[in-house]
């Protein structure tokens, strides 16, 4: 059995959307291939459930798209890059059927690495206050 090549992402902006695309999807296989394989990845969920390394989170999202057909609609407020990170601030409105929810603040943070921008940490939760300005897309150097 062949081994299938990894997605290059060129940007941190190519893995963000794969990422959204991917759940969108529900396609967990793509979801997963956006991650880095590092073994020290984060992802902590709106629920506050912080998981480490990739199986727990692979099975974390397999659980979820499982069971839902989930669109997130994300916003990017912040963006903070470097030459081998990048740290993007979103807001999230997430839309389960007809229902939409949130909004939610999410957190990603990609790594630049030999194939390209991979997901290392996302941190999601619950908007306690609304932004400042949600239509200013900001980038900090």
């Amino acid at each position: 059995m062949k081994a299938s090549t990894p997605p290059l992402f060129a940007t941190p902006e190519d893995a963000e959307a794969a990422f959204y695309e991917a759940i969108a999807r529900s396609d967990l296989e793509t979801l997963m291939a956006i991650w880095s394989e590092d073994e020290e990845v984060i992802c902590t969920h709106p629920t506050g459930q912080q998981l480490v390394g990739l199986a727990s989170i692979r099975e974390s999202w397999r659980q979820i798209l499982a069971s839902t057909r989930l669109q997130i609609n994300a916003n990017r407020i912040a963006q903070w890059q470097g030459m081998l990170l990048s740290v993007h601030q979103v807001m999230e409105n997430l839309q389960v059927g007809q229902e939409v929810t949130g909004p939610l603040q999410a957190t990603n943070v990609y790594t630049r690495g030999a194939h390209g921008w991979r997901l290392v940490c996302r941190h999601c939760s619950a908007n306690a206050e609304p932004a400042v300005n949600e239509n200013e897309h900001r980038v900090l150097h």
